[in-house]
């Protein structure tokens, strides 16, 4: 077995999650269905968006209690990031600071899904 590099976030609604989704990575889903949409990302990480009543095992689970992460390669295209998402109409929940791991903000989806864009420091205290 190898690890993945593929996250399953559970959707109320696909085709508004897959619209926002779009505007937010700049691209369209590879794979698109009424309750599933998966996007791949030029360096190949997989983002499925899964329409929450049809997760078989069904899931209890609470939105929010984790995080996306996607990794900048400087402050200034954070910052770029950061522009573009607040202008798409995500639910910008941390603007950009420095925190002891490197510069960071946080993001939620429409079902609160947290979305961490991050530039690790150099030196992390």
């Amino acid at each position: 077995m190898k690890p993945s590099n593929f996250v399953i976030l559970y959707v109320q609604e696909t085709a508004a999650s897959a619209a926002f989704y779009s505007k937010l990575l700049g691209m369209d889903p590879v794979e698109q269905s009424p309750g599933f949409a998966m996007f791949v990302t030029p360096e190949g990480f997989k983002l499925g968006l899964w329409r929450k009543e049809d997760v078989a095992p069904p899931s209890g689970g609470q939105t929010g209690g984790t995080e996306v992460m996607f990794e900048c390669a400087s402050d200034d295209e954070l910052d770029a990031i950061h522009r573009t998402w607040a202008a798409t109409g995500a639910i910008i929940l941390q603007t950009p600071e420095r925190m002891d791991f490197g510069y960071t903000f946080t993001a939620a989806d429409p079902d609160g899904h947290r979305l961490r864009v991050y530039r690790r420091s150099e030196n992390p205290v």
